[in-house]
């Protein structure tokens, strides 16, 4: 498997949804790709938590580009980088981040709309502003996987809703991104909506109870993520080993 942009972006198949099952370190990354995997993807918060620290860009951003350098030289598939949100709200400094985390060898990033540490979700035109900047930074040869928190926020699952995601995938489209991710969409029908409406390969997140891939990939899936759960899963695990050794 090449590890280039181009192999990278031809994954994303609506209908045959890519599945990153999401990682946070070289050993991670080594399993993974054992298991088959085409690509990887790290998650921000099982890096947070693998590391010692809280998620929200709170990660040291010397440390996300050390990893992520360190897992591209270790596997021979592409790797792209949960980027949180570009670690600036300025549009200049965060696509100067997003060109740097480019040198390392990743192929893509996730850049997310909602405001760290705060509510809600950005303006949809300063937003739109910071995809065009991170766009003309990394140039054509990046998968910026453009991400919305809109179903993140609410617990009102609605048309209104998807209508505001819709929104914000064609203007996401419109300012250079290569994918869209909407976590916490789940419903078949909300997601042939968008499919159909936003120009862009869809990515959603796997998570307890979503529904099976094939029925997403019948709704038009092109991306599956599965974010946090794999560690939490994995520790677990390990938390219920450590208490049958040590009895």
């Amino acid at each position: 498997m090449a590890k280039d942009f181009q192999s990278f972006a031809a994954l994303h198949q609506p209908g045959n949804p890519v599945v990153l099952y999401n990682i946070w370190d070289v050993g991670s990354a080594l399993a993974v790709v054992e298991a088959g995997a085409r690509a990887l993807a790290t998650g921000s918060h099982p890096v947070a938590d693998a590391n010692g620290w809280p998620d929200g860009q709170q990660v040291p951003m010397d440390f996300v580009f050390d990893n992520a350098r360190r897992i591209v030289g270790a596997v021979d598939v592409p790797l792209t980088v949960d980027f949180e949100s570009a670690y600036s709200i300025d549009p200049a400094e965060g696509a100067a981040n997003v060109a740097r985390l480019k040198e390392t060898g990743a192929v893509g990033c996730n850049f997310e709309d909602q405001v760290i540490g705060g509510d809600g979700v950005q303006p949809l035109d300063e937003q739109a502003r910071r995809i065009r900047a991170i766009r003309d930074a990394v140039r054509s040869d990046f998968f910026i996987n453009a991400r919305t928190d809109l179903f993140l926020k609410t617990q009102i699952y609605d048309d209104a809703l998807v209508d505001q995601v819709i929104e914000r995938g064609k203007a996401f489209a419109d300012s250079g991104a290569s994918g869209f991710f909407v976590p916490r969409l789940a419903d078949p029908a909300q997601i042939e909506r968008i499919v159909a409406a936003v120009p862009l390969p869809l990515n959603v997140i796997a998570f307890p109870g979503a529904p099976d891939k094939k029925v997403w990939a019948n709704a038009g899936v092109a991306r599956i993520s599965h974010g946090p759960f794999p560690h939490r899963a994995l520790m677990a695990k390990l938390t219920e080993m450590a208490r049958d050794a040590i009895g």
